[in-house]
């Protein structure tokens, strides 16, 4: 009889227990907003913080409750604007393309070894160690943690600096967040000159850190004659918003630190969603 007191006895308070829980989650439910479910459908979820919230189920909140872009998804670009747009009834801005862009040319043949890492295996670790082992401390670490960030796989190591494959490139930014250097630039996809050092030491020094690194000399800010090109902290800068593509700056550099370059972009066949799978 006592097992069977207690057995009823527990049973009761399990069925108390769940109708009030039930009472509680009809009462004090917080009512969610219909259309964060279809905006949330249109991004990509990656979770990359591109747009400046923590993640796509944050700005889906945002968008649903109004005055926010919608063209704030990098990786989503002109067409998920264009979605989320249709969906609040608003027109979305014009999207420019960005992809990332790593601004380092100091391979193993420019550059050397100043000491033997032994450690974690990533750029962020070897980073605290004296700023890394290489000659250049502006430079790539070449260990990949933004290889292993990114959510497309378009980015390897090759030579001990790390490349972008532009044709897969979301353009999230989440390897810029990650490189412990931040030599990694989102950049306009219509660019077609670039600056592949990112060392701002005085000439000389710069010179015997890496072969290909920029030496603040200027001859490409006194030859473009659009002032698209500065040097600053002994190291060129390009406006694009003034560059014209013209290339006169790339025949001036000595040391071949600036490089014409095409960006290839995704197959128009292939959508962003194919990408992550």
């Amino acid at each position: 009889m006592e097992i069977l007191f207690a057995f009823i006895l527990m049973l009761l308070v399990a069925l108390i227990a769940g109708v009030l829980l039930s009472l509680f989650s009809h009462f004090f439910a917080v009512k969610e907003n219909p259309l964060k479910a279809q905006i949330r459908e249109c991004l990509p979820g990656i979770n990359c913080g591109a747009c400046g919230y923590k993640g796509c189920d944050d700005y889906a909140d945002a968008l649903a409750n109004g005055g926010v872009s919608p063209s704030l998804c990098i990786p989503g670009a002109q067409n998920v604007a264009d979605e989320i747009g249709n969906i609040l009834g608003i027109e979305a801005e014009p999207f420019k393309d960005v992809v990332a862009f790593v601004a380092c040319n100091g391979n193993c043949e420019a550059t050397t070894k100043k000491a033997k890492y032994e450690g974690v295996n990533t750029c962020k670790a070897a980073s605290m160690i004296y700023g890394g082992n290489n000659s250049c401390h502006f430079g790539c670490l070449g260990l990949g943690d933004c290889a292993f960030a990114c959510p497309s796989n378009a980015i390897c190591v090759v030579d001990g600096i790390a490349h972008v494959n532009t044709a897969l490139c979301l353009g999230c930014g989440v390897c810029a967040n990650v490189c412990p250097k931040h030599i990694i630039k989102m950049l306009p996809q219509e660019t077609a000159t670039v600056v592949m050092c990112s060392n701002k030491q005085k000439g000389a020094d710069a010179r015997k850190a890496c072969k290909n690194a920029c030496i603040g000399c200027k001859k490409c800010e006194k030859t473009c004659n659009n002032g698209a090109i500065t040097v600053k902290d002994n190291l060129a800068v390009i406006d694009y918003n003034k560059c014209t593509n013209c290339g006169a700056c790339v025949k001036e550099c000595p040391t071949g630190c600036l490089k014409s370059i095409f960006f290839a972009n995704i197959p128009s066949n292939i959508e962003f969603k194919e990408l992550l799978t």
